[in-house]
């Protein structure tokens, strides 16, 4: 598939027949654009799906690091392109998530509806009083596990790189995850490239789905999130009996949850519920 054009060095596919409204997915680690490939196939009946690999995070093009206002710099534009005049809808995932999300604080006229996947106030005061000493634990080893195979780079990088990430159990190909893709864990640690110190709290201003896997060791949410979204109208909250991974491992689940809210009728809060 070639791509439908190109935004300092990022090539952005476009697909999908819906005039209306416009779908921008964005992925985290250690993925590409090619995570969403069940979820375009599945709407672009009825919508335009914009989608593409975050910078850096492509094998095929130089080893990169991309900062926040630049990340969100790129996203803008991206968005402006592919949807010009109209707010889009984010599907995000992961860093995905971070990154989306806080393009959506300090961008709300470019968005009209959110679907983040996996990721809600991680991080927050209320998320981090929830984890126990062994999940804290757990996020320390493998963010810095990741920090230092970026530092290292090279085959050894990636070998680091895809041994975590098979241990997390991503369902991404082995040979296109690498060593370049850890940019993000390097800049939480270390400050690095202007670092994440002017991240917003996370507060949508528009209604938002929020999907998440339930069988992992630790949340990325606090229930307290959770329950405040799904009180918003508009807005709803639904788990999966998955892992971080919501959309690949089950993707008819998956795809029928985002149909149905993004459908007309859909326009009421719904409280949280597993499937």
């Amino acid at each position: 598939m070639s791509p439908t054009f190109q935004i300092e060095g990022v090539d952005v596919f476009v697909e999908g027949q819906g005039k209306d409204e416009t779908l921008v997915m964005i992925h985290g680690w250690p993925d590409t654009h090619r995570l969403w490939d069940a979820q375009v196939a599945h709407l672009r009946s009825n919508y335009r799906c914009a989608r593409f690999t975050l910078p850096g995070f492509d094998a095929g093009k130089p080893r990169r690091a991309c900062g926040l206002k630049e990340m969100i710099a790129l996203f803008k534009r991206i968005i402006e392109q592919v949807s010009p005049g109209r707010p889009v809808v984010l599907m995000l995932h992961d860093w995905g998530c971070v990154f989306g999300y806080q393009l959506l604080m300090r961008h709300p006229e470019l968005v009209s509806r959110v679907i983040g996947v996996d990721i809600g106030d991680a991080g927050s005061p209320a998320h981090v009083r929830t984890l126990g000493i062994k999940a804290k634990l757990m996020v320390l080893g493998y963010q810095l596990w990741l920090a230092l195979a970026w530092r290292i780079g090279g085959k050894l990088g990636t070998r680091m790189t895809r041994y975590m990430a098979h241990a997390m159990r991503c369902p991404s190909d082995a040979q296109l995850i690498h060593a370049g893709m850890n940019y993000p864990y390097d800049i939480t640690w270390t400050g690095s490239h202007g670092g994440y110190r002017d991240v917003l709290k996370f507060d949508p201003p528009c209604p938002m789905l929020y999907l998440y896997g339930t069988r992992k060791p630790f949340m990325f949410h606090s229930q307290a999130w959770t329950d405040a979204l799904a009180a918003k109208p508009g807005s709803r909250v639904q788990g999966f009996k998955t892992g971080h991974w919501v959309m690949s491992a089950e993707p008819q689940a998956f795809n029928e949850a985002v149909s149905a809210w993004l459908a007309p009728s859909v326009q009421t809060s719904s409280k949280a519920s597993n499937s």
